[in-house]
């Protein structure tokens, strides 16, 4: 991913108002990121840890969406779990189940489209071998990097497609 700067972020959200983009806390130490290792930049907004974010570069553009913890979802701390996107395997709370409001009017009229997410939103990092979960060594993945990096953006795209065309579960 290339580097972006907090104008190109906060334009590119989709799914919150110019108002909500303009007042979101951004990643401390933004100008530091590994970009040339990030697919997406994804971070937890420190003051509201039931709130997160991803900017993603797209054909069109970067596209930002806004994720929250559904309330009421009740986590386990002893079973092992998979992010959707880059299919790395957690123990416990590694993961978390985000939830972002779709574009549009559908979002408007308040549906949302979930997925399990890796907790720290490094998955770009944990199919690069540059961040190890705690399971590593325990559960190795064969495919080559390229592969996992290919299958990584594939399944955010997806993830991305159903947020901004309001289809899809």
């Amino acid at each position: 991913m290339d580097p972006v700067g907090e104008k190109q972020i906060r334009a590119s959200f989709v799914n919150c108002s110019k108002g909500e983009a303009s007042r979101l806390r951004l990643p401390v130490g933004l100008a530091e990121l590994p970009w040339e290792h990030l697919d997406f930049l994804g971070w937890r907004d420190p003051g509201a840890p039931d709130r997160s974010y991803l900017v993603a570069p797209r054909p069109d553009g970067l596209v930002g969406v806004t994720l929250r913890v559904p309330q009421g979802v009740r986590r386990s701390f002893t079973k092992t779990t998979v992010c959707s996107i880059c299919l790395t395997g957690h123990p416990g709370s590694g993961v978390s189940l985000l939830a972002a409001r779709r574009a549009g009017p559908a979002g408007r009229q308040g549906n949302t489209v979930g997925t399990y997410l890796c907790a720290d939103l490094a998955c770009s990092l944990y199919v690069r071998g540059r961040k190890r979960s705690q399971l590593a060594g325990r559960h190795e993945e064969t495919l080559p990097e390229a592969e996992r990096i290919a299958r990584t953006v594939r399944n955010l795209d997806a993830f991305l497609d159903k947020v901004l065309t309001g289809e899809g579960a």
